[in-house]
């Protein structure tokens, strides 16, 4: 990056705030994925008030963004941002074998692993009736329609499913592949899906375990990928996109299914939902970033009724450029159409 891109006193401004220890370590934490006050908290031992104004330091100079959900409120580098550039140029000058740094990540991976466990025991917990609980957050029957007109007709030779839960997506979509592929954590939900596709007489579909951030799939092998309803339990959804931004064909359709940015805390706390949802421009910055092309993106609300709490279910889709070249492309994707469907 050339630092051209920042004014001498903005420059000045952020050297300074990345310069101090503690925000420094604040920076090569946040270079590795969002975090919020609590998580830094924890991992660097200090306390809140400390922490947070840390971070508000950060963000006035222009080295870290936020972005509110629920009560919490979590931070990233963007590289979108000139200052993001420069905290990341910053951060990559860090020798990662130092004692302190190494601590540090070892300290934040944990606390990744252990939200993400806490998130399978709750699978295992509800593997035989997670179909019946999402029905209670949204119309489920509106949104598979949904799925089905997004996607097209296909056919597809390869559609993967990542986060397969129950199988459900590969029983929606079973008359459009030739081969189906569910990718899940979870033992008790893959047991769960196998037993139900293996009923319903499923046989172009399998399911395996598999971690969603390293999929042991080649690049380029999919040309349709289903995410359904499995973003907001993710400590790194950002990621979960690229990894599966990386085994899309050209020319092959992306599609994830999660809830638009809510309030509801309780599902957090009662069924391990990592985030409370997110906006139209949250995901296909996500996508973007990850070479893909936004085509749509389709708001699904039910009628409110008495004092029942709505949720708002989104659909995004997007595209492999068929002349991709193996790349993230940005400029590439900028060009991409955002259709609005309320």
């Amino acid at each position: 990056m050339s630092t051209a891109e920042l004014k001498t006193s903005d420059l000045v401004t952020a050297l300074k705030a990345a310069a101090e220890p503690t925000r420094l370590r604040i920076l090569l934490l946040l270079a590795g994925g969002e975090l919020n006050v609590k998580d830094l908290t924890l991992v660097l031992g200090q306390s809140q008030p400390r922490i947070s104004r840390h971070l508000k330091l950060l963000f006035e100079a222009g080295l870290i963004e936020r972005f509110r959900e629920g009560s919490w409120v979590y931070f990233h580098i963007s590289d979108r941002q000139p200052g993001g550039r420069l905290a990341l140029r910053l951060v990559a000058d860090v020798d990662p074998s130092e004692a302190a740094v190494r601590l540090d990540r070892e300290r934040a991976d944990a606390l990744k692993r252990e939200r993400e466990a806490s998130a399978q025991a709750f699978f295992e917990k509800h593997a035989a009736d997670w179909d019946r609980i999402r029905t209670l957050h949204v119309a489920e029957r509106e949104v598979e329609a949904a799925m089905r007109e997004a996607m097209g007709s296909g056919p597809f030779r390869f559609l993967l499913d990542l986060g397969t839960g129950t199988g459900r997506a590969l029983e929606l979509f079973s008359d459009r592949f030739e081969r189906g592929l569910g990718i899940d954590v979870n033992q008790a939900m893959l047991a769960y899906a196998r037993a139900k596709l293996n009923t319903d007489g499923c046989t172009r579909a399998q399911v395996r375990h598999g971690d969603i951030y390293a999929l042991s799939i080649a690049d380029r092998q999919a040309d349709a990928i289903v995410m359904h309803q499995i973003l907001h339990f993710l400590s790194d959804p950002s990621l979960a996109i690229r990894e599966a931004a990386r085994v899309l064909a050209p020319g092959g359709k992306l599609l994830i299914v999660d809830f638009a940015p809510h309030e509801l805390e309780f599902l957090r706390t009662e069924e391990a939902h990592e985030r409370l949802g997110f906006s139209h421009d949250q995901i296909s910055d996500w996508l973007k970033d990850a070479g893909l092309v936004p085509r749509m993106v389709r708001d699904l609300t039910r009628k409110p009724g008495g004092s029942e709490k709505i949720l708002t279910v989104t659909l995004w889709l997007a595209e492999r450029p068929r002349d991709f070249k193996g790349n993230t492309n940005r400029d590439a994707a900028a060009t991409g159409t955002l259709e609005e469907a309320r």
